[in-house]
């Protein structure tokens, strides 16, 4: 068995066609990160609300989550393992371009566009003022690596000029927007400024987290048999305005399930205002379906049994404990 962490050197130097091993092998196997479920085992006094706060800075690889100390806070952990000069975290992003790339300095302006907000092609072109022949060129080689990926929305026939981008990796999305983005004060030692400037953004930032976290939720939940329906496709669904940040459709059965995910905790009438204006929003979603489910996703969502009686799906983190529990 051979096991490699560089992509670039497993595909080309391990089973490249001038390698020995070019035509031998038996089989390969690329290993994914961690979801959300499995980090309560590296952080057993941790609830819930800080196991997102983790996953959205250091995702699922186990070198990085067993870099925090389980005793200490999120928050002291982020400062001394992630912020500070000479710490592994502080530089892996660095070490892991170099390891893959030739020439890392543009793939960073990409990398520090999308993790500041550009989705569409024509945002990353302008923030980084790259040629566009390049820029094509090397959104691909950070696919083909799993450092980004491109999304469309759901239902619709993938055009790529329609396809969003996003960094696929929650510990690169984490050091472009925060580390990188503040190296000049990180280098100086000023750790406490950042930190605190991320406090302030954190939990917008982890929106998206959420999202991720939903969709693996939801991908557990049918593998395990605890929802009371099916689909066979998960995505985003997005048209000029509108968007809907989960869509899971059935095609057998002609049934779509819409779920809107939302990192905040939400009351009766809050859940009932945004369940009105997910239906509105679904009515837009050509699809043909015999059967709709609408539901949310939420931080914590109050009165959700008498919500469920209503028939609608409601989640919040409790279920999620529920489900590492099952």
């Amino acid at each position: 068995i051979l096991l490699g962490s560089s992509v670039g050197m497993m595909e080309t130097e391990v089973l490249g066609y001038k390698s020995p091993l070019y035509g031998r092998r038996t089989g390969q196997w690329k290993l994914d990160p961690l979801k959300l479920i499995h980090l309560k085992p590296f952080f057993p006094k941790y609830d819930y609300e800080k196991l997102i706060s983790v996953y959205g800075c250091l995702g699922g690889i186990p070198t990085y989550l067993l870099k925090f100390d389980p005793e200490e806070n999120f928050w002291e952990n982020c400062e001394q393992k992630i912020l500070r000069k000479g710490e592994f975290l502080y530089e892996e992003a660095n070490f892991l371009l170099r390891e893959e790339l030739r020439d890392p300095r543009n793939y960073s302006s990409i990398l520090k566009a999308i993790a500041l907000g550009a989705k569409s092609y024509s945002e990353i072109l302008n923030l980084t003022s790259l040629d566009k022949s390049i820029l094509s060129k090397y959104t691909s080689v950070l696919e083909d690596l799993g450092f980004i990926k491109r999304t469309y929305p759901i239902g619709i026939k993938p055009k790529p000029r329609k396809g969003i981008y996003m960094i696929a990796d929650n510990y690169l999305k984490f050091w472009f927007k925060y580390v990188f983005t503040n190296k000049a004060e990180l280098e100086t030692g000023n750790t406490s400024y950042i930190l605190n400037k991320i406090q302030e953004d954190y939990n917008t930032y982890l929106g998206h987290t959420y999202e991720q976290a939903a969709l693996e939720f939801l991908t557990e939940m049918k593998r395990k048999g605890l929802i009371p329906f099916t689909f066979t496709t998960l995505g985003k669904w997005w048209f000029k305005d509108k968007e809907i940040d989960i869509v899971a459709v059935d095609e057998k059965k002609l049934v779509a399930t819409f779920f809107e995910v939302k990192w905040s905790t939400l009351s009766k009438t809050d859940c009932e205002k945004i369940l009105k204006d997910l239906k509105a929003k679904a009515s837009m979603f050509t699809w043909e379906r015999r059967k709709e489910n609408l539901g949310i996703i939420a931080k914590r969502a109050y009165q959700k049994e008498y919500l469920r009686k209503q028939g609608y799906l409601i989640f919040d983190l409790k279920d999620f404990e529920l489900l590492s529990a099952s």
